[in-house]
């Protein structure tokens, strides 16, 4: 902003939408898409805390139903942990609890996968009627072409982040990272955290099939855990090269600074 520029008032979409430019503070979350992913972290955070304080007391996984309790022989586990750290793969300083404790972390887990589930559900329904889902994270048949794609992710690659007004739409890239989130990483941990349970396998004995058995839900709840935690890694990076603090502020309060356009952007487009 040069000398004796003012600063733009805050703008609430969609009025004056025509009018917006680089600069300009514009409501771009509302309250609650803020709660949820606020919610979403703190219980995220805690189910994998707990749940790697739960690993550390088998730290094996194993396709198919009896994994080590195999009838004759044990199945071999495609995942062994158990010659690092004495047997604990994972420190105190990640785990919930700190000191080792299976029914703790059990405790922890249980409580904030309630939480958790009743969020996504929640979320899930206002997103349905409010038209969120549809308007804002479905993809178009044109944003699917692989055109569009390779083009999102050679601009992700050289840093070239969306300005103005094409800042507030989620891009491809964005689209598809968070419907594989809500419609594939947190189902499958919690139909896969379900399974697991032996009173749910009473009342919901076809989760056992569905994942071929209770040893393949443990191993598949494991790989949807660590996908949401690549899911988290990427995500704060992209925050920080987009520049935190707008990002950050828009996820506390709502409001967002339209990104200018950068220097050079017309010749580059027209490159």
């Amino acid at each position: 902003m040069s000398e004796g520029e003012t600063d733009p008032a805050p703008t609430d979409l969609p009025h004056a939408v025509t009018e917006l430019q680089g600069g300009d503070l514009v409501r771009r979350h509302s309250l609650v898409t803020r709660l949820w992913h606020w919610t979403n972290l703190v219980a995220v955070t805690v189910m994998l805390m707990s749940g790697l304080m739960i690993f550390n007391a088998h730290p094996r996984l194993y396709w198919g139903q009896y994994g080590s309790n195999a009838p004759g022989h044990p199945d071999p586990a495609w995942l062994d942990l158990t010659r690092f750290n004495g047997g604990r793969p994972f420190p105190g300083w990640i785990t919930i609890p700190s000191n080792y404790s299976l029914a703790d972390a059990r405790l922890w887990h249980f409580a904030f996968a309630w939480i958790l589930g009743l969020a996504i559900a929640a979320y899930l329904i206002w997103s349905l009627l409010s038209g969120h889902l549809k308007r804002d994270l479905a993809p178009g048949p044109a944003e699917l072409a692989p055109a569009n794609i390779w083009h999102d992710i050679k601009d992700h690659a050289r840093l070239r982040f969306p300005t103005g007004l094409a800042a507030l739409k989620y891009n491809i890239l964005q689209k598809l990272a968070y419907g594989g989130v809500l419609f594939v990483l947190l189902p499958g941990m919690i139909l896969t955290g379900l399974t697991m349970s032996p009173g749910m396998n009473a009342a919901l004995p076809f989760l056992v099939d569905i994942f071929g058995g209770r040893q393949s839900a443990r191993s598949l709840h494991f790989l949807c855990a660590f996908g949401l935690v690549a899911f988290f890694f990427v995500h704060i990076a992209m925050v920080v090269l987009a520049g935190p603090i707008n990002e950050v502020r828009s996820m506390l309060t709502g409001w967002f600074r339209l990104p200018r356009e950068r220097p050079g952007k017309q010749e580059e487009d027209a490159a």
